[in-house]
């Protein structure tokens, strides 16, 4: 239970710094040019530094697997309510780019303060860990914060894994309209907390490039690539597959059935 506390601790924290910085930030752009990548690094800083401590806590067996599902629920709730307009991932940024919402220029830069506030988290992480605040970060900074592969599968069935999680959370973002305001943010964590359940054990169900960066390619077991396969390249495949279907495919079929009755 103590490491449980000191990890809840951990994460209001990062939650608090992050808010009281992104709050700054506006305060003190005044909605500039520059608050928008501002706001992002700290949403994916955010995102990250939580997910980091969530990782430690659910691979040391210390918690039981529902406790460690509703941390995700709750913390999923405060991280989509505490944005403020952030993507926090690539794929995201990508679809702007390919709907024509955002310049390339625009998406590159995105893309890449994500990705830096994905990499200054595995720093932040081990830096807070190194303070020993649990007798698990205590044991974690004895073994030098060492993590292993997650992927329990060989590397084409994890892809398809992270792929199928991918377009399952985008079909439900396509559709989230369908849902009263005040629903959505918990009908997108409910969805992430069921993906992180069944694909967990597989793969750790990221369905993030910029969140694997931060707490999977660290890991040994696996090189840079075979890492990018799974966590990059599956997510962003899985992404647009529901796009495709649910933009394009489906209302497609919808059009052809309506003018055939049309016709008949």
């Amino acid at each position: 239970m103590a490491d449980l506390a000191v990890s809840v601790a951990v994460l209001a924290a990062i939650v608090l710094l992050c808010e009281a910085a992104r709050r700054s930030v506006k305060a003190a752009s005044s909605g500039g040019g520059y608050s928008r990548y501002l706001t992002e690094v700290l949403s994916t800083l955010q995102l990250c530094a939580c997910s980091q401590e969530l990782k430690l806590l659910g691979e040391s067996g210390r918690i039981q697997p529902l406790t460690g599902l509703t941390l995700v629920y709750l913390i999923t709730v405060v991280h989509v309510s505490t944005f403020h307009g952030a993507l926090c991932n690539p794929s995201a940024a990508l679809e702007l780019l390919c709907r024509g919402s955002l310049r390339p220029s625009a998406a590159s830069a995105l893309i890449a303060c994500q990705l830096s506030a994905a990499w200054v988290s595995r720093h932040a992480a081990s830096y807070l860990w190194s303070f020993g605040l649990s007798e698990l970060h205590l044991a974690h900074r004895a073994h030098g914060y060492q993590c292993f592969s997650p992927l329990s599968a060989p590397l084409p069935a994890a892809a398809a894994v992270e792929m199928t999680c991918a377009f399952a959370l985008q079909a439900v973002l396509a559709n989230i309209g369908a849902f009263r305001e005040n629903l959505r943010v918990h009908v997108i964590a409910a969805v992430i907390t069921s993906l992180a359940h069944a694909g967990g054990s597989i793969t750790g169900a990221v369905m993030n490039p910029a969140l694997a960066f931060s707490i999977q390619f660290p890991c040994s077991g696996h090189s840079f690539l075979e890492y990018a396969f799974v966590f990059w390249l599956g997510p962003i495949l899985g992404a647009a597959s529901a796009i495709a279907v649910f933009e394009k495919l489906i209302p497609s079929l919808l059009k052809r059935h309506t003018n055939g009755k049309k016709v008949q």
